[in-house]
C-alpha cells in the first residue's frame, strides 16, 4: 500500500469523529469515500493530511511512518489536499495562489509548475487576476492547481463537483481521470456523485457514524448499497 491506515481514530478536542479505521490506498489508484454527510468523510481526509486536534493509531506513507508528523511534513511526503469549499485566497492572484502550494515543495523556483498550466489553460492565461473573481468551477481548478504544486504522488478531494455546474463537473472528472489514470497520481476522493465515484474510482469505502461500514472494488458498489447508506 502507498498509503495506509491502521486502527486509526480522531477526535475534534474531547469529541471522537473516526472509530478504529483500517484503510489503504494502492499506488495508482483512485479510492472513493462515499457516505451522507456528517458521518465523517471529510474528518478522514483532515485526519490524513494531520489536521485534527488528536490522532490515535498508526498511518504510513511509502512504509513511513508519519503518525506523529506536522501537516507540512506531510505535505513532503507528497500529500497534496483540495478541501471541501476550495478554500482558495480570494484577494490574492491566481498566481500567489497555486505559489502557495509550492512552500511545502523542496527546491521551489518561485515559478508556476507547468501541469497547472497545461491543464488549466483559463488559469494560464489569467494568472494576474484576482482568485475572488473567479466563478465556482474555476476556483476549482485552481484548488486542484495549488494541490498539484506539491508535486503529490497522493492527491485528497474532499467533494471537488459540490456546487459546480454539470458542464464544468465533467471537465473536472476528466481532469481527474487523466491525473490518475495517465499520470499515476493516486487519489483518494470524497464524492456525493455516485456517477462520478463510479466512473473514477478503483475501490471505494462507505461510511457511517464515523466507521468504515463497506468496501470493496467499485463495482462491487450497488445500489442497494447507495440507498442504503447515501439515501436520506
Amino acid at each position: 500500500m502507498l498509503l495506509e491506515l491502521d486502527n486509526v481514530s480522531s477526535f475534534y478536542g474531547r469529541t471522537q469523529i473516526l472509530r478504529n479505521i483500517d484503510f489503504g490506498v494502492k499506488k495508482g489508484s483512485c479510492m472513493c469515500v462515499l457516505g451522507r454527510n456528517g458521518v465523517g468523510k471529510t474528518t478522514l481526509l483532515r485526519t490524513v493530511m494531520g489536521l485534527v486536534d488528536k490522532m490515535t493509531g498508526t498511518m504510513t506513507v511509502s512504509k513511513a511512518d508519519v503518525t506523529r508528523a506536522r501537516t507540512d511534513e506531510r505535505a513532503k511526503y507528497g500529500l497534496g489536499y483540495v478541501p471541501q469549499g476550495r478554500q482558495i485566497l480570494g484577494n490574492f492572484t491566481v498566481r500567489e495562489n497555486i505559489l502557495l502550494g509550492t512552500f511545502a515543495k523542496t527546491g521551489r523556483d518561485g515559478k508556476v509548475p507547468d501541469i497547472c498550466l497545461e491543464l488549466f489553460p483559463y488559469l494560464a492565461e489569467n494568472l494576474n487576476r484576482r482568485a475572488g473573481e473567479l466563478s465556482g468551477g474555476q476556483q476549482q481548478q485552481l484548488a486542484i492547481s495549488r494541490a498539484l504544486a506539491v508535486d503529490p504522488q497522493i492527491l485528497l478531494l474532499d467533494e471537488p463537483t459540490e456546487g459546480i455546474q454539470p458542464n464544468i463537473v465533467a471537465e473536472i472528472g476528466e481532469t481527474l481521470r487523466m491525473l490518475n489514470k495517465k499520470l499515476g497520481i493516486s487519489m483518494i476522493l470524497s464524492e456525493q456523485h455516485i456517477k462520478v465515484a463510479r466512473d473514477l474510482g478503483d475501490q471505494f469505502v462507505m461510511m457511517d457514524n464515523g466507521r468504515i461500514v463497506e468496501a470493496g472494488g467499485i463495482a462491487d458498489l450497488s445500489d442497494e448499497m447507495v440507498d442504503r447508506h447515501m439515501t436520506v
